[in-house]
């Protein structure tokens, strides 16, 4: 018998001494009666994406089990009784209705993987705090507003996900989780980068986007393994000199904050491969920038940049360079040094003129100078075998249209031009003055434009990014409240008075004190 019909109960003789069953996607409303069969062989059990309510107490008598996933139901609580699973290493309660955490599942000494996101649990217990194998812990949108003070006991911690909570301020405890290697504390309440995180020396990856904060601090520069740092969608307006010592820093996005100007010690970050800095302030790149030899992507779009510092052309490594909405006049001739430039993207910027030098980019496939002022382009750009697509106006059907050799009038030198040329003056013209409440300035003034999905370039290098769940913050401050409402109605039972009770009152526990189905359905 093969493998994928051992694990599917049609297919299993009886009595077999079966390890797994896998009852997701089964549209079940309650836990199978068949699990209890094989209570005493049973160790990897995943009930996820069903409609069940509750866990049973005969489930608990499995102590062998090793994996337990119930993720994705209707569950509103977890039994104490699953302390009794101590030999649980894995589980997960995700996107559920679990509104606490039993205290005594310090009896699952074993656990090292916790899932349980998506859950409206509000805090830990302390006994949580006792799980001291645990290294990967996943609590995000769970409505914490703090953690308990000896989270720090939990030392083997690698992973660590609190996103999209209302966590404002960190323990002071956490500077032992020395093995803590990704920490997301995205979509909080911070305003401040908690000072603990500058404790921990094995981070490699740090997730702070969506908060409120104004500055990246110095202690940041202790994170000397540091690999990608996310700290988007804030208030950041100084980022400390220290930020040179991220030397292996390869990824970096500040996009959407209030940088005026970036430090000259960020070209000390010699590994860097991405630097995302759009919908900021800048008006100005440091001369330093041109020390980052491994920049393969650089974004500045949506900024006040007037110009690029010719040091530009020393970034060899350079693939992608977008600097839509500025207010750049011109481009340095050094910037034809960049021969391994594929995509750049200069739309609506105030160019006069392109440089001769572009035309020394044999590996460019794409180019974007729509939304300029330019009246011709330069000769050069016909050596350009490897391009696919040269966009000159938004109103452009095709990628590539056909370029006419001309002569300017003004300074006697051959030219390319074609129907779209010369472009017509933008009305807007770079990033407009941002106003407090979010708007801008000239708002009413910038043409509107639409982005399809298919006019992404296929061949740009990607990676995984973390958006916001587009739920706003005043909403889940109703929700949390209506939580909180719910409970006082309903008199929800500790985990202490469960506790208190001898075993075979626990088993016996009855069912017309639990949470009803119809109270359920309230539930925010």
């Amino acid at each position: 018998m093969g493998p994928v019909f051992r694990h599917c109960p049609c297919f299993r003789p009886a009595r077999e001494e079966v390890r797994v069953l896998d009852y997701a996607h089964c549209s079940l409303d309650e836990v199978p009666t068949e699990v209890f069969n094989y209570e005493r062989t049973l160790e990897e059990l995943y009930l996820n994406a069903n409609q069940i309510k509750e866990l049973p107490r005969p489930l608990f008598h499995c102590h062998g089990l090793r994996k337990l996933n119930v993720s994705d139901n209707d569950i509103q609580q977890l039994p104490p009784a699953i302390a009794s699973l101590i030999s649980l290493e894995e589980l997960d309660i995700s996107k559920n209705n679990v509104m606490e955490i039993p205290d005594n599942i310090n009896g699952c000494k074993c656990l090292s993987v916790v899932e349980a996101s998506v859950n409206p649990v509000g805090k830990l217990p302390e006994g949580f705090t006792q799980l001291i194998n645990i290294e990967q812990l996943y609590l995000n949108d769970t409505f914490l507003e703090y953690l308990p003070a000896n989270f720090g006991r939990l030392s083997k911690l690698k992973i660590l996900e609190l996103r999209e909570n209302h966590l404002k301020i960190l323990p002071k405890s956490m500077a032992r989780l020395t093995e803590l290697s990704r920490l997301d504390i995205g979509q909080n309440d911070f305003v401040e980068l908690p000072e603990v995180i500058g404790s921990l020396p094995s981070l490699t990856e740090l997730w702070c986007d969506n908060n409120q904060l104004t500055a990246l601090p110095s202690y940041l520069g202790n994170l000397v393994k540091l690999t990608y740092l996310d700290a988007s969608h804030n208030k950041i307006s100084y980022i400390a000199e220290e930020i040179e010592n991220l030397v292996r820093l390869t990824d970096f996005t500040l996009s959407s904050n209030r940088l005026q100007k970036l430090p000259d010690t960020m070209g000390g970050l010699q590994l860097l491969v991405t630097l995302r800095i759009d919908d900021n302030h800048l008006s100005t790149l440091p001369d330093s920038i041109g020390q980052l030899d491994k920049l393969e992507e650089l974004v500045i779009s949506r900024n006040r940049i007037d110009s690029l510092p010719s040091t530009v052309g020393l970034l060899r490594s350079l693939a992608i360079l977008i600097a839509d909405d500025n207010a750049m006049e011109d481009l340095p001739p050094e910037i034809g040094s960049c021969q391994k430039l594929r995509i750049l993207s200069l739309r609506d910027n105030r160019l006069m003129n392109i440089p001769d030098e572009l035309g020394h980019l044999g590996s460019l496939r794409m180019v974007n100078l729509s939304g300029n002022q330019l009246r011709h382009l330069p000769v050069s750009l016909a050596k350009l075998g490897s391009l696919h697509a040269l966009w000159l106006s938004e109103n452009q059907t095709k990628p590539l249209v056909l370029l006419q050799s001309d002569v300017d009038y003004e300074t006697g030198q051959r030219v390319l031009t074609c129907f779209l040329l010369p472009q017509e003056s933008s009305v807007y013209q770079g990033k407009p003055d941002v106003i407090e409440d979010g708007g801008s300035a000239a708002s009413g003034e910038r043409r509107g434009t639409i982005t399809f999905a298919c006019d992404i370039d296929a061949d740009r290098p990607r990676r995984l990014v973390r958006l916001p769940t587009p739920y706003p913050k005043e909403l889940k401050a109703r929700a949390r409240h209506a939580r909180n409402l719910y409970r006082q109605a309903n008199g929800s039972i500790s985990s202490q008075a469960i506790m208190a009770q001898p075993t075979s009152q626990i088993d016996d526990f009855p069912s017309e004190r639990r949470i009803s189905d119809k109270a359920a359905d309230v539930q925010v």
